[in-house]
Order: C-alpha cells, then structure tokens, then sequence
C-alpha cells in the first residue's frame, strides 16, 4: 500500500538526515578503505578492467512508446479484489 504524505513528510525530517550523515561518515573512511582493498581496480575509469560480461550492441533494440499499445493485459486482474487486495477503508478497521 502507500503511506500518508503526513508520514512520509514527517519521518523523513528524520531519516533524511541521519542516512545524510551515515553516508558522510563513511564517505570519510572510504579512502582508507579502499587502500586495503584492490586499491587499482577502478572500473568506472578504466573499463578494461570490468569483470562484468560485455554486450554487444547488435543484441539491445530500441522499444518505441507506440509498441507499447500492443501489451496483452488480458490475464490480468480487473480490480483490487481480483488481486487480493482490500480497499483502504478495509486496513484501517
């Protein structure tokens, strides 16, 4: 389900900046870190370096938003009921 914007407004005057100074925190400690951890793999400056399988770009294709309009939904569940799912008066009694 989602949450009421109040929550998500009044928690992330919260969490917000406590997860900003985690991520300070260790932001600090990464060089140190990554001197004792394979200090020369930098693959995002030197791709030769990726362990990651390549793609060709013979197999991408490009999807147009108009194929998008041939999309069979016709398995899928009409409403909320159909998937299980209460209405929002049902979870708050």
């Amino acid at each position: 389900g989602s949450l009421p914007k109040w929550v998500v407004n009044k928690s992330s005057q919260f969490l917000a900046p406590k997860a900003m100074k985690k991520m300070y925190k260790a932001c600090l400690k990464y060089p140190e870190w990554k001197q004792k951890h394979d200090p020369h793999f930098k693959p995002w400056l030197f791709p030769e370096q990726s362990r990651l399988p390549a793609l060709a770009l013979s197999e991408l294709s490009l999807q147009h938003a108009d194929s998008l309009e041939n999309i069979d939904e016709s398995s899928l569940p009409e409403s909320k009921e159909d998937r299980g799912e209460g209405s929002d008066e049902d979870s708050l009694t």
